[in-house]
């Protein structure tokens, strides 16, 4: 066992070992410290290389943190853009109408005879002072004729008797004769020549007649079919209520018969009688070019039982492509609009909060802007009253999916008609 003493010693002891370890730590620590001469050091290539990989390791983390920060947001979304351009277009309405002939005319026969001849074929054109029928002359030639003969003896008369009268009057001026016998030489002289008057009345009546055997166009149109032939005997009637024996029609230039619905009055009456005010006339299948006429006609009243109003145009036909009674698309051009802005009516879109369009900013992503359209125009574009200006992009396709603020990938939209010309161009040169 252990005397008080010897443990008491022994503890010193322990608390002694302690520090002096902790003092010999201290002399080796202060001797690392302490350069040596002949010791080894750590190369200034270290340092530079310890930088590199410590700059590397921080760049591959900020790397990966964009790379997951990219991971986590969508993809831009493919969609065809263009701009907003702006050009002249009409103010209009658009209407179903139809054709009608300028000028009708029923040739009717105005004497009477055999028809002997036609001279013309059926649904030719004919101008005004074409031959079409010749009516056997004959009897009229020789009433002509007489005529002229009862004319040539009239006149003969005349200058027999104006002989007497000259005679007449030498003699009473030497009085020789009386006054009676003079005035009888005159009231005679007097009398043929109201017979050479009459004579000549009829010698003109027998032209006529016989000129009337030769029918020709009144006008310059189309004839219709014949509704006679040759050798059949017409009967002449000045009256107009003959027989018909053609229809002939005027085609060039034509009438364009349209309604406007009484809603539409009141835009009408505002630019009625301006100078922009036109009649475009167009096929169903659009096989020809638009014609554009002018106002001809518009009706004081408002049908009853309609409710529209009657009005016609006049329209160009030089290749006679419209036809009367032909159906037609009207549109009754009322002004012209300068510099309005355009966009392709598919970028218009309909929400719950109307009409609205995508347009893409220069970030590329898009702003949801709410628009006021207009009147569609030709080429598949749409008039933007409100909303958005000249040159900005709009989306045209690939709405579906987007939402304002969301990033697209724009490509050129390219319209339908551009893109069939370009087809088109390419097979050729094929």
């Amino acid at each position: 066992m252990f005397t008080l003493t010897e443990m008491d010693e022994t503890k010193m002891a322990i608390r002694l070992e302690p520090k002096a370890e902790t003092a010999a730590s201290r002399h080796r620590n202060k001797q690392m410290k302490t350069p040596r001469t002949g010791g080894h050091s750590i190369p200034r290539w270290g340092y530079i290389l310890f930088a590199a990989l410590a700059i590397f390791a921080v760049a591959r983390g900020l790397q990966r943190r964009v790379e997951s920060a990219k991971a986590g947001q969508p993809p831009a979304r493919p969609v065809l853009v263009t701009k907003v351009i702006t050009k002249d277009v009409p103010l209009y309405i658009d209407e179903i109408g139809t054709c009608a002939a300028y000028e009708t005319v029923q040739v009717q026969a105005q004497a009477s005879g055999q028809i002997i001849a036609r001279h013309f074929q059926d649904g030719s054109d004919v101008k005004q002072g074409d031959l079409l029928f010749s009516i056997d002359p004959k009897p009229y030639q020789a009433a002509l004729d007489q005529a002229q003969g009862q004319l040539a003896q009239t006149k003969a008369q005349l200058a027999i008797d104006q002989l007497t009268l000259k005679r007449q009057q030498d003699l009473r001026a030497r009085n020789v004769i009386s006054q009676q016998d003079l005035d009888v030489a005159q009231a005679t002289v007097n009398s043929d020549e109201a017979k050479v008057k009459s004579a000549e009345g009829a010698v003109a009546a027998a032209q006529v007649n016989l000129d009337y055997c030769s029918i020709r166009s009144p006008i310059n149109g189309r004839a219709g079919l014949r509704l006679v032939d040759v050798g059949n005997v017409v009967t002449g009637n000045t009256s107009g209520t003959g027989a018909v024996l053609l229809t002939i029609q005027g085609l060039d230039p034509i009438y364009t018969d349209f309604t406007v619905a009484e809603n539409d009055l009141p835009l009408v009456r505002k630019y009625l009688g301006a100078p922009n005010v036109k009649v475009q006339t167009d096929l169903p299948d659009a096989s020809i070019p638009p014609r554009i006429g002018d106002l001809y006609f518009i009706d004081n009243a408002v049908q009853p039982g309609s409710g529209t109003v009657k009005a016609r145009a006049v329209t160009p036909n030089p290749d006679r492509a419209l036809w009367p009674s032909e159906f037609v698309r009207v549109r009754f051009i009322l002004d012209t609009l300068k510099d309005v802005p355009l966009v392709p009516s598919q970028a218009v879109q309909i929400s719950q909060s109307g009409p609205f369009v995508f347009v893409v900013k220069a970030d590329d992503t898009v702003d949801l802007r709410s628009v006021k359209p207009g009147q569609r125009q030709d080429g598949d574009l749409t008039v933007i009253e409100s909303g958005v200006k000249a040159g900005e992009t709009v989306v045209v396709t690939g709405q579906l999916a987007l939402s304002p603020g969301a990033k697209v990938d724009p490509k050129p939209y390219a319209p339908p008609n551009a893109a069939n010309a370009q087809q088109a161009s390419a097979k050729g040169a094929m």
